[in-house]
């Protein structure tokens, strides 16, 4: 088996396959070359939502430039590439699974180039970006090419953030993830606005296998009203076998959920959550502030 593939058997993952080989290697090709094959798209989707909702933020709070944008399970920094640089999800799996492009190069020259390459991506309304996410090394190479201003190796839900990202979360003005919400839970978040004088907003994409109502509730004792995108699910990626598939519908009739015309598509597909003041939920609908397309 190919390094990095998924590995059959289902592990404590709530049936999932194990994918844990590709997200803290030296460099990202091993993550793209795994996940093209399955269509991993949810980047994409977070992609025009979290560049609309930091529109509409930045509009908000003219203030506050650059706003700050803190991305949980950052991985290798794809969030923080598609929201502040001139390229798509498709981009990036053309660069890191194109041989002649980046199949040569060592960890070393890849990072060397990515930061060029990134650098002169980069777009004018740029936000600043910090990411966490336990695996040290993914976080160390989004760092050292540039896609994240700061990045923090911390696993929030084993123990308390350190003194440097509690200084760096103070000025937090949102909150993303894209994938994350099963391996961290309640304890991260209530960890990360523990660290911020004003709530900052949530936006978070949540397999519809896994219950997000406990980090609603912990938002809610910190002012944040949680809202479900009514109109719409977004694909994440393929179902790698038919093992994770009957776990993921075992899954979903524990929740009382209907499958039809999303996951017996082939694909997992996650709601979006987007936590807000409720002075902020009052004054523009979460449907008025996401792109539906896409």
């Amino acid at each position: 088996m190919a390094a990095g593939a998924p590995q059959p058997s289902a592990g404590s993952d709530w049936g999932k396959a194990d994918f844990e080989a590709i997200y803290d290697c030296p460099d990202p090709r091993t993550y793209f070359r795994t996940l093209r094959p399955l269509d991993y798209q949810i980047p994409h989707h977070g992609q025009g939502v979290f560049r609309a909702l930091a529109e509409h933020l930045q509009r908000r709070r003219p203030g506050r430039t650059p706003l700050q944008v803190v991305d949980l399970c950052c991985s290798y920094g794809v969030n923080a590439a598609l929201l502040n640089h001139k390229l798509s999800l498709a981009d990036l799996y053309d660069r890191y699974t194109d041989a002649r492009e980046t199949g040569g190069l060592s960890a070393v020259l890849l990072a060397d180039e990515d930061r060029t390459f990134f650098d002169e991506l980069r777009r004018p309304e740029a936000v600043r970006t910090i990411g966490i996410d336990a695996a040290k090394r993914a976080v160390g190479y989004a760092e050292r090419v540039g896609l994240l201003d700061a990045g923090f190796a911390e696993n929030l839900e084993a123990a308390e953030p350190s003194a440097r990202l509690r200084r760096t979360l103070a000025g937090t003005d949102l909150i993303t993830v894209t994938g994350g919400v099963g391996y961290i839970f309640a304890t991260t978040f209530g960890r990360l606005l523990a660290c911020t004088p004003e709530p900052p907003w949530v936006a978070a994409f949540v397999l519809r296998t896994v219950s997000y109502g406990p980090v609603a509730e912990l938002l809610a004792a910190h002012g944040l009203v949680t809202e479900r995108l009514p109109v719409r699910t977004f694909r994440q990626r393929r179902f790698a076998d038919l093992a994770e598939r009957r776990a993921a519908f075992t899954a979903l009739q524990a929740r009382g959920l209907d499958t039809t015309g999303k996951e017996s598509d082939g694909f997992y597909h996650a709601d979006l959550y987007l936590s807000r003041p409720a002075a902020d939920v009052a004054d523009v609908t979460v449907e008025r502030l996401v792109p539906l397309t896409g």
